[in-house]
């Protein structure tokens, strides 16, 4: 179905997207994100008694951002004014702040600013918030795909909280779709189409929790199916292999909240693990192909660098984190190559557990031993008070010593002379296990040195 044909079936009709049409209008009408929409919740509350207050709505495309905002501006008694922060500047930002004054100073009416992907407002820009914020003429809602901590100056951070919504789950976004489909006044109801249940699966997988995107999709199937059944009557019916066919993209044998999900990664990370590159090549095409978030994929990959390869191969951790940044600088087709890149370098490099299973045992200990002391000799001595109270004496500067190591104790008392990491013999790892072979042999002859000399004392 070409551009033309598509705009003149919706020439008659809203010509608005289908996904912007079935926007809720309410807090009962939106789906998912229980801990915002459901009874009690705080967004709920406050919306109920008009007391919003200034937020940061995080989360990745079409979790419901922007249609949260809009059910705020509608079941509250403030001034909705909404932003780009593509389009728009300080000058913008200016002209707002001067409409808040005067709904403020006439009408005593609050205003009620969205700024949409706020986290691509410079320093200056967000810095132009912040008295209006904190003063309360405006009630700042920002939404961001990227992380606030980042991407939020700290002082306008500070003053807002930071609202999370999670991806769609597929068994929302079917849902989402259903009501798409029968709605006559917003929706597709009047087109009289149906979509059987495994085409609509397959819609939502594909959409990877974006609600907005499986509309989009779904409207475009919807149209093409019309297309090619004119008529009253016709039989409008759209099954997986219609679909597969329109949107040119197979579903594979993949649910990504279900059992599939955690075999192919297992059979991926297990790959990765046995040193088989050709099939962890496989596993990686598999998901990716199938649909898996490919962000998903590329941590994996940085966690699996600090497990299994860890101090083996220095540079794995940075060829996995280096993909990752590849991927989310190219997107998809062109970022593929650089995950799988990364892919053959881990199951290529040397292993080693060495690190995670240090780690392990150290929290054992923790938990074990709880909160004991630091040394006094490795004690921070800031004040004249702390330096009277012993803290930091008898600290021996390393860098003092021949070959920059002096043998020392920084473990607390309880647990001095455990050792927790055993590098292995592989990689990097064997000069790491020849360096801390002699430093502990220096430790180890320099206490059997103390405590001779306490004997003879005896």
């Amino acid at each position: 179905m070409d551009l033309f044909d598509y705009q003149g079936h919706k020439a008659a009709e809203d010509t608005r997207p289908l996904a912007d049409r079935m926007r809720p209008r309410s807090l009962d009408e939106f789906i998912g994100q229980p801990h915002i929409s459901g009874k009690d919740t705080l967004i709920r509350k406050a919306i109920e008694n008009d007391r919003i207050f200034s937020m940061i709505l995080w989360g990745p495309p079409g979790c419901g951002k922007t249609s949260l905002a809009n059910i705020i501006a509608h079941e509250t008694r403030s001034e909705f004014v909404q932003i780009s922060a593509v389009l728009s500047g300080v000058k913008d930002i200016r002209e707002v702040i001067e409409k808040a004054k005067q709904q403020l100073n006439h009408f005593r009416k609050r205003t009620l600013l969205f700024v949409d992907e706020i986290h691509r407002f410079n320093k200056s820009q967000q810095d132009a918030f912040l008295h209006h914020v904190e003063s309360g003429l405006i009630t700042l809602i920002g939404a961001s795909t990227e992380n606030p901590s980042f991407e939020v100056i700290p002082a306008l951070l500070s003053r807002c909280r930071v609202i999370t919504l999670s991806a769609h789950s597929d068994e929302d976004i079917v849902r989402v779709l259903h009501m798409a489909l029968s709605d006559l006044e917003r929706g597709l109801g009047k087109m009289d189409i149906r979509f059987e249940d495994d085409a609509l699966v397959h819609l939502a997988g594909l959409a990877d929790g974006d609600i907005r995107s499986a509309l989009n999709s779904l409207e475009m199937a919807a149209y093409h199916a019309l297309k090619n059944t004119p008529g009253e009557g016709a039989d409008r019916q759209v099954s997986l292999s219609d679909l597969e066919e329109i949107l040119q993209k197979k579903a594979l044998l993949y649910d990504k909240s279900g059992e599939e999900h955690f075999n192919l990664i297992s059979a991926f990370h297990k790959s990765l693990r046995g040193s088989d590159p050709d099939a962890a090549m496989y596993w990686l095409a598999r998901m990716l192909m199938a649909g898996e978030d490919p962000m998903y994929v590329a941590r994996r990959m940085v966690r699996f660098a600090s497990e299994d390869v860890g101090l083996a191969d220095n540079n794995a951790l940075i060829v996995a984190l280096k993909a990752m940044e590849s991927y989310r600088f190219l997107g998809y087709p062109e970022g593929e190559l650089a995950l799988v890149q990364a892919a053959v370098y881990l199951a290529t490099a040397p292993k080693s557990n060495s690190i995670y299973l240090a780690y392990s045992e150290i929290k054992d200990a923790v938990t074990r031993t709880g909160a004991l002391p630091t040394p006094m000799h490795i004690r921070n001595a800031p004040t004249r008070l702390m330096k009277d109270l012993g803290y930091g004496d008898g600290y021996k500067y390393a860098h003092n010593y021949k070959g920059g190591y002096v043998p020392q104790d920084y473990l607390p008392e309880k647990l001095q002379g455990q050792e927790f990491y055993h590098p292995s013999e592989r990689g990097y790892e064997k000069i790491v296990t020849q360096r801390l072979s002699a430093w502990r042999d220096l430790k180890r002859e320099l206490k059997s040195k103390r405590s001779g000399d306490e004997t003879e004392d005896i």
